[in-house]
């Protein structure tokens, strides 16, 4: 198999993997508060507390993935344009 054959079969079992995996669940742990939809801070003797609400997640701790968001608005424009 050639160099050319084995990175477009790799790039393309990736992308459908990406996809299967978008379309399964297409929300994401927040980045930013891994989840939690808030931060976590320390007491003085460094107990772990609740600290204030996930502002990028608004304290859901989920987010969209790209590709499910990019496939929702493919799905719009298609939608909108066929009425």
């Amino acid at each position: 198999m050639t160099p050319f054959l084995a990175a477009s079969a790799l790039l393309l079992a990736v992308t459908f993997g990406y996809t299967a995996l978008c379309a399964a669940s297409p929300f994401g742990n927040c980045r930013k508060c891994n989840g939690l939809g808030f931060a976590l801070t320390t007491d003085r003797k460094g107990k772990p507390k609740r600290g204030k609400t996930c502002r990028r997640c608004k304290g859901h701790g989920i987010r969209i993935r790209v590709g499910r968001h990019l496939f929702n608005i493919a799905a719009r424009v298609h939608r909108d344009g066929t009425r």
